[in-house]
Parts: structure tokens; C-alpha cells; sequence
């Protein structure tokens, strides 16, 4: 997959940024948090079925509708059957969701993705007549050191530390910016070529795909305000590393991949104006 600027390098600086984002995250959470999610099962149920169901459904629905290129569906397939972005619970405290919830939810997710993957993809082989595979193992270590290790070693920072952690937290939020906003120029400008030679009609099937996953999270996520916006959050934004990683395990053709960029950059422009509204609320 040739770009202007080398993958590994963006490959390593994703890695930093999101370890940074989930570290400083856990810093100002407790193990409490995470369980106070299941004190309302029938809403943590619903949140799921719309994250690890409605999206990958979705996907399939509008790219189908949209007559695309066979390797655009795909990609856009695997995308939306990869659940747990890193970035969403941040962006979703960020725009107000509730904070006994969306931790949980963030947590949850990531832990199903390792089930819920293998059995998407299952599924996806008799869609499409293939042939493809993932292990959970791979999955599950992909999982714990993007987010669940730099989660909890922020959870045990500030549970150990809690004056260290005062100080810190504001200092990594502002590098935690810096990053994402970086990581974000560097995929656009790395991969711009590649997400041009996708086409518009890509793009508009990313963007409808993300607000009808955003309107399916917050149908869904209700009645409180608070949970609708952690709910649409994480259905609408999905896992590129996990993408990446099963297209990469399967040799996925560089159309695929770029499908999968292209996705990360229109999702994530997408929900902007959502996040927004959401916001005021908070």
C-alpha cells in the first residue's frame, strides 16, 4: 500500500496517540465506572445489538443500494463489522455522553470484538462465497494493548496517585489534541491519493452509512440524552486497526484498504456536526 509518507510511520504515531488518549482517559475513572453500565442491561443490550448488528447491516444495505465496486463494499464491511474505536469513548465524553455508561459500553465492546469478529467474518464468507479468517487471539491482543492496557494503567495511576494524576490529566488532554490532530493530517496526507481513487460514490456511501449508524445508535441508546450520545457514538465510529488487521491477515487487495482509510477520514467528518449538537446538552 504505497503513500506519500511510510505506513510504519503512521502506523507508530497511531499507536502513541491512542495510548496516550485511553492512559489519560482512565486516569480520571474508577473499575466502578465500567460496571455501572450493566446496572442497566436492557439499555446495555440494545447498545450492542446496534453496535455489533445495525452497523455491519447497514454498511451492507447502503453500499449494495449504491451499486459499489465490489472491493469498496467489502471494505466498507469490514469496517463496520470492527467495533470499538479507540477514540470513541473520548469523543464521546467529549460531546457529553454519560459517564456511567459509556466507559462500560467502550470496555464491552472491545471485549465482544474478539467474538463478535470471527463470527462476522463467518458470516461474511457465505455472503460472498470466500474463504476469509481471523483468530480471537489476534484480535484479543490487539484489543488489550490498544486499549484496555493503557486504560487500566490510567485507572491505576489515579487510583494510586490521584495528586500525579490531577497534574497530568490536563497536560495529556492538550498532547492528546495535538495527537489526534496530527494523526489525522498525516492519514490524509499519507493516504490522500489512495482515498481519491475510491471515487465520491464511496465517500457518499461512508457518510450515509455513519448518520444512519448514528441514527440507529440514538434511537436505540434513549430515553436519557446522555446515553443516546454514547450509544450513536459507538455505533457510528468503528475500529480501523481491527479492520486493517483481518484485511491484513487475508490479503485484502490495496482497494480494500484504502476503502477502510477512506471510512476512518468520512466517518470521522461525518459525526462532527452530531457531536456538536450532542454537546449542548451536556
Amino acid at each position: 500500500m504505497s503513500s506519500l509518507i511510510p505506513e510504519w510511520i503512521v502506523s507508530a504515531f497511531a499507536v502513541a496517540t491512542v495510548f496516550v488518549v485511553m492512559f489519560n482517559l482512565g486516569l480520571d475513572m474508577s473499575p466502578r465506572d465500567f460496571a455501572r453500565a450493566w446496572e442497566r442491561p436492557a439499555l446495555m443490550l440494545k447498545a450492542l445489538f446496534a453496535v455489533l448488528v445495525a452497523a455491519p447491516v447497514l454498511a451492507l444495505v447502503v453500499a449494495r443500494a449504491l451499486h459499489l465496486p465490489r472491493s469498496a463494499e467489502v471494505g466498507m464491511v469490514v469496517m463496520a463489522i470492527a467495533p470499538g474505536a479507540p477514540i470513541a469513548l473520548r469523543r464521546s465524553l467529549g460531546a457529553g455522553a454519560d459517564r456511567n455508561f459509556a466507559p462500560g459500553l467502550q470496555v464491552t465492546i472491545a471485549l465482544l470484538a474478539v467474538v463478535s469478529m470471527p463470527m462476522s467474518v463467518a458470516v461474511l464468507d457465505e455472503v460472498y462465497s470466500a474463504s476469509a479468517t481471523i483468530s480471537p487471539w489476534q484480535l484479543l491482543r490487539q484489543v488489550v494493548l490498544a486499549q484496555l492496557l493503557p486504560l487500566t494503567l490510567g485507572v491505576c495511576l489515579g487510583r494510586m496517585h490521584g495528586r500525579a494524576a490531577a497534574w497530568l490529566q490536563p497536560r495529556l488532554a492538550h498532547l492528546g489534541q495535538w495527537l489526534l490532530g496530527t494523526l489525522g493530517l498525516l492519514a490524509i496526507v499519507g493516504f490522500w491519493g489512495m482515498m481519491i481513487a475510491t471515487g465520491p460514490r464511496v465517500a457518499i456511501a461512508i457518510a450515509l452509512t455513519t448518520l444512519a449508524a448514528i441514527a440507529a445508535g440514538h434511537v436505540l441508546g434513549g430515553p436519557g440524552p446522555a446515553t443516546r450520545t454514547a450509544v450513536a457514538m459507538s455505533t457510528a465510529l468503528r475500529n480501523p486497526g481491527l479492520a486493517l488487521l483481518a484485511a491484513a491477515l487475508n490479503s485484502a487487495s490495496p482497494a480494500i484498504k484504502a476503502t477502510i482509510l477512506t471510512y476512518l477520514v468520512v466517518a470521522g467528518l461525518t459525526i462532527v456536526p452530531y457531536a456538536i449538537w450532542r454537546s449542548r446538552y451536556s
